[in-house]
């Protein structure tokens, strides 16, 4: 009797691991975490840091002696801003210029003949390399608004339909 409660008690306590051992591990993976400090009134937003503006399909008849496309608008946004230190802020775009206009964000691809100009939020052109004109701060989240467009090079460009990318980098200076 003794015999048969230990046989018993093994094969509960056998079965009890087995089935242990096969349900611990259902699933598992691996999470990188990355970021960076850095001595300044705001924090950029992940969002803002890297983005995609589609300046979507552009007809070259458009574009056609300097032509303008429709402006798409994008923005850098700020949180955690705290201005004991600085209350406001310029941006610095810079990039690959291009052939048609030094002050204008050069085209990669197939489509040639044109270029992007990226604008303040009044509109008007920010210069590559150049700070734009100041941004107000708050305590708190902050946006500046910009927009970007696709704009021929002029009357003697040729412009050449394909698709198109190209990489802009971003600098903000606090004030």
């Amino acid at each position: 009797m003794k015999l048969n409660k230990a046989v018993k008690s093994i094969g509960l306590c056998a079965m009890m691991v087995a089935f242990g051992a096969t349900a611990a591990d259902q699933g598992h993976g691996e999470i990188n975490f990355k970021g960076s400090i850095v001595d300044a009134p705001c924090s950029i937003t992940a969002e803002s840091a890297n983005q995609t503006v589609d300046l979507g399909e552009v007809t070259n008849a458009a574009l056609k002696n300097g032509g303008k496309s429709a402006p798409k608008a994008f923005s850098i946004k700020l949180e955690q801003c705290d201005t004991a230190t600085s209350n406001s802020v310029t941006a610095t775009f810079t990039g690959a210029a291009s052939a048609g206009n030094k002050d204008l964000l050069g085209i990669t691809g197939t489509a040639s003949g044109a270029s992007i100009a990226i604008t303040n939020g009044a509109g008007q052109i920010i210069k590559l390399g150049e700070a734009s004109p100041a941004h107000d701060i708050q305590d708190g989240t902050n946006t500046l608004a910009f927009s970007a467009y696709l704009q021929g090079d002029g009357a003697s460009a040729t412009i050449v339909p394909g698709d198109f990318t190209s990489v802009a980098n971003f600098t903000l200076a606090y004030k």
